[in-house]
């Protein structure tokens, strides 16, 4: 019994190891075409985990605020509260398709996409995004503190 109940505590240590969160990344977006920024806190979901929560279980999104799923064909917003913009990227980070104002409950897809941004609605129409334009993400941005996310605009 006492070496079943040490293989259990370790078993449980090495899943709570396991399920702390790393630090979150968050990036800088910009659009080099239009010399725009997307998004100024932009986080990154590029594991299976954090592929398929995705943007489910927040109220919203901060204007600057965003979600990199990278690598994504397509997406739901099934049990989602909120509208959103999304940007389907190739692996050159060019634009293949935008999304304006998708709300709850919807599916979109784009099979020549390699990743997607979802962006709060409206970012798309207010940097003037378009189909082919070229994407550049800063890396490197501290955390940024609750609340402070900048609205998109000029770089």
């Amino acid at each position: 019994m006492n070496l079943l109940s040490g293989i259990v505590k370790r078993l449980r240590q090495w899943a709570q190891e396991r399920r702390k969160a790393a630090p979150a990344v968050y990036l800088r977006v910009s659009n080099l075409t239009r010399r725009t920024a997307l998004a100024t806190c932009l986080e990154v979901a590029d594991s299976g985990s954090t592929r398929n929560k995705g943007l489910l279980g927040r109220k919203s999104l901060a204007p600057g605020e965003g979600l990199w799923i990278i690598p994504c064909e397509a997406i739901h917003t099934f049990c989602m509260k909120f509208s959103i913009d999304l940007v389907y990227l190739d692996r050159k980070n060019r634009i293949k398709k935008l999304k304006s104002d998708v709300g709850p409950w919807r599916l979109s897809a784009c099979f020549s996409a390699h990743s997607v941004l979802e962006l709060p609605a409206g970012t798309i129409r207010a940097t003037l995004t378009h189909l082919g334009d070229t994407i550049e993400f800063s890396s490197g941005l501290p955390a940024p503190e609750q609340g402070a996310a900048v609205e998109p605009g000029e770089i």
